[in-house]
């Protein structure tokens, strides 16, 4: 049974009112190499660095084996970190850079006195001792012979491994290794990934990795975890997150995938693109999924013979296989092949059981806390939108004063009434001119879903997320207006003194 050298219990971290990490619970085991994988701001540098000790968290424990370190400050832990930007010191030499840290080590030695006693003393390491763990270090990083050479005149790769060797020449128990290769050319980080790969066999300790490289993390991993806006996502082997993606962010995050909308309509019969489909899955009949196939896993063959069929619209050579893009009716599917095709060949596709993944849409619909205002209209995900209070009490009008009044006669201030405000996934549009909607915010999210893209904006006050489908072809970041028709919006009354199920 693998020991955990780290564990994560329900930490959660804040900076000011911005929630950063979102109840995470995992562990790391000895020896492994794992890696925090995910977009900018998901959350994996401030992970290391609350492991690290340069971040506490706001609540939650962090173990070392078995111990909670969630106070302790960074030089009692037996961890050393690499940054991206290697913070070497320009004046001194590589063996004076990586000698650095040992030449201010206090170790405690053991002497017996003349009577026989024991003894211990707290004293620094010899000169001796400090050139045999750096040469040794050396060796690791194969930088034998540069001792000697000033920092300026290294590579950006070799500065890179001065960087670890001054890590690991402390011998710690846990190397952190935040984003290291970012600063290096695509050949270079290639070259560098198998090379620490090695680094870590050699040493057997603990490597905790932090990239948005997602070729880098299925190189080098033992274990990913991916990560989403400080939420884990999946958790697995490299292979397992490839081949299973928990969710359609881990699909679309790592590698290619045909992403659709499908249905259940019997046992281990999927519906998408108009036919039904063979797969391993099993999931209850008529529920809505996403429906995943990687690309490679696609075969192409003579259209007679194909479970779709369609028309080559693209095809982009990309060294070791071909990108191929096909139109099947209204659904593009992208083919990695191999086998090239001409552009405007008619072909079919076959696409067997095991290469077809169903999961559970993550969003099915938008859910909000509303309030209703003194004008008859509704506060929710930091706007304001026109709606239909009478919604809320059936056979009402709102008379000249606006006030409701209930088919019974009762006349009802609706002011800082609270509800639940529900819009659909295709009842949300978004424009680029400002004010268009009830709210601004920035795209966040892409997924194309073979004929529509499904989009999520995120406004700046309180973060809150609307999550649609939309044919138009929008940039990530983009700066939009969030426009609902009133119509769309369905409001419930929330029942007083109750707050809402989570």
């Amino acid at each position: 049974m693998a020991e955990h050298i780290i564990e994560l219990k329900g930490v959660t971290k804040y900076f000011g009112e911005n929630l950063i990490i979102d109840n995470m619970s995992f562990y790391v085991n000895k020896g492994e190499f794992i890696t925090f994988l995910g977009p900018s701001g998901c959350g994996k540098t401030t992970t290391l660095r609350m492991i690290a000790g340069f971040e506490l968290p706001t609540s939650g424990q962090i173990l070392l084996n078995g111990k909670d370190i969630s106070s302790l400050p960074p030089n009692k832990r037996p961890v050393n970190t690499v940054f991206q930007r290697y913070a070497l010191f320009p004046h001194l030499n590589v063996y004076e850079n990586i000698a650095f840290g040992l030449k201010c080590k206090r170790v405690i030695n053991t002497y017996r006195n003349d009577k026989g006693e024991e003894y211990t003393k707290k004293e620094r390491l010899t000169k001796k001792e400090i050139a045999a763990k750096v040469k040794k270090a050396l060796e690791i990083v194969d930088l034998e012979g540069f001792e000697k050479r000033s920092i300026s005149t290294l590579s950006g790769g070799q500065q890179q491994r001065v960087a670890i060797a001054r890590a690991i020449v402390n011998e710690p128990e846990i190397l952190l290794l935040d984003e290291p290769l970012g600063a290096l050319d695509l050949k270079m980080r290639k070259e560098m990934q198998i090379e620490l790969k090695k680094m870590h066999k050699r040493l057997g300790i603990t490597f905790i990795y932090v990239t948005h490289d997602q070729e880098e993390a299925l190189t080098m991993s033992d274990t990913v975890v991916v990560m989403s806006d400080g939420v884990v996502q999946q958790i697995g082997t490299p292979t397992d997150v490839y081949n299973e993606p928990a969710n359609t962010f881990v699909a679309d995050f790592i590698g290619e995938s045909n992403i659709m909308n499908g249905t259940v309509v019997g046992q281990h019969k999927v519906r998408f693109c108009g036919k039904d489909f063979a797969c391993v899955d099993d999931f209850p009949v008529n529920e809505p999924v996403d429906v995943v196939v990687r690309p490679e896993d696609i075969r192409m063959c003579a259209p007679e013979d194909g479970m779709l069929t369609g028309e080559v619209i693209s095809v982009v050579f990309k060294g070791i296989h071909y990108e191929i893009t096909v139109q099947v009716g209204k659904y593009e599917f992208v083919i990695n092949s191999t086998e090239c095709r001409k552009v405007g060949e008619k072909i079919g596709m076959k696409i067997a059981p095991d290469e077809i993944h169903l999961m559970k849409p993550k969003f099915t619909t938008n859910v909000y806390d509303g309030i209703i205002t003194k004008h008859n209209t509704v506060r929710f995900g930091d706007g304001e939108w026109e709606c239909d209070v009478t919604s809320l009490y059936p056979g009402s009008h709102i008379d000249e004063e606006e006030y409701l009044i209930t088919k019974e006669g009762e006349k009802i201030d609706l002011t800082d009434t609270e509800v639940r405000v529900e819009v659909g996934l295709n009842d949300i549009t978004i424009s680029d001119e400002e004010d268009a909607g009830g709210v601004m915010g920035h795209i966040i999210s892409i997924i194309y879903k073979g004929d529509h893209y499904r989009l999520i904006v995120r406004t700046e006050e309180n973060e809150e997320d609307f999550v649609f489908s939309t044919e138009d072809l929008w940039n990530e970041n983009d700066y939009v207006s969030v426009i609902i028709p009133r119509d769309k919006i369905k409001l419930t009354l929330k029942p007083k003194g109750k707050e809402d199920e989570a």
